[in-house]
C-alpha cells in the first residue's frame, strides 16, 4: 500500500442526496426516485472505494455539510463547495488546500463506478514526477484532477459536461509549460447507457 505524505490530500466532490438534484441528466430516462437510488449506490460506492486509503481525505458537499451521513467524522473532513459553476468551485476547493499547505491534491467525483483504490494511488505517485495527472473519462471530461500548485487556467472558460473539457484542460497545461500524466480512461454514469449491471438491478 502506497505511503502518503501529511500534505496530501484526496478531494471529494458529492451532491446532497435530495430528490431531483442528484443525476439530472440520467432522470430524463429513469425518473427522479431511481436517479437518487443510483445517485446514493455511486456515493456509497465511492466511500468504499477510498474509506481505506491512508491518504488524508476531504468531503465537499453541494449544498450543506452532513455531519450524519456514511463518511465517518472519524475518517473525512467535511466542507462545503463553494462557487458558482463546478470550475469555479473546484477552483475554490484546489485553492483552499493549497493555502493550508498541502504540496499534492487530487479531486474525485462520486459518479465513476469503476474507479479502484489503485488508480487514485497511481494518480498521487504520478504527481511525485509530473505537475498533473488526469483521469479521463468516455465522455470527454474526466473523473480525477491531480495537480501540486495552483494553475486557474483549467478552470476558467470551459463548457462542463461537453466533449471538450479533457482536451482543453490538456491544452491549457501543455500553454503553461506544465508536465501532465494519464490514467486509463474510464465512464462516469450519466446516461441509461453508462449503468453498470449492478446499477440497473436497482431500478425500480
Amino acid at each position: 500500500m502506497k505511503k502518503y505524505s501529511n500534505r496530501d490530500v484526496l478531494i471529494v466532490f458529492v451532491k446532497n442526496l435530495e430528490l431531483g438534484n442528484v443525476k439530472t441528466r440520467l432522470a430524463n430516462f429513469i425518473g427522479d426516485q431511481n436517479a437518487l437510488i443510483v445517485y446514493e449506490a455511486l456515493v456509497d460506492k465511492t466511500r468504499e472505494t477510498i474509506e481505506h486509503l491512508s491518504v488524508k481525505k476531504a468531503i465537499y458537499y453541494s449544498n450543506y455539510i452532513d455531519e450524519y451521513d456514511k463518511f465517518s467524522n472519524d475518517k473525512f473532513s467535511k466542507r462545503l463547495q463553494l462557487g458558482d459553476d463546478l470550475g469555479n468551485r473546484m477552483h475554490n476547493t484546489f485553492q483552499s488546500v493549497f493555502n493550508l499547505g498541502f504540496k499534492k491534491a487530487v479531486i474525485i467525483g462520486s459518479d465513476c463506478w469503476d474507479l479502484t483504490p489503485e488508480i487514485i494511488e497511481a494518480a498521487f505517485e504520478k504527481l511525485d514526477t509530473h505537475d498533473f495527472v488526469l483521469g479521463p473519462a468516455v465522455d470527454g471530461g474526466y473523473y480525477l484532477m491531480g495537480m501540486k500548485e495552483m494553475l486557474s487556467d483549467v478552470f476558467n472558460n470551459k463548457q462542463w459536461s461537453t466533449a471538450n473539457v479533457l482536451v482543453d484542460t490538456l491544452i491549457d497545461i501543455d500553454n503553461a509549460s506544465k508536465t501532465k500524466a494519464l490514467l486509463p480512461t474510464l465512464s462516469d454514469v450519466d446516461y441509461l447507457a453508462d449503468l453498470p449491471a449492478e446499477l440497473k438491478l436497482l431500478i425500480e
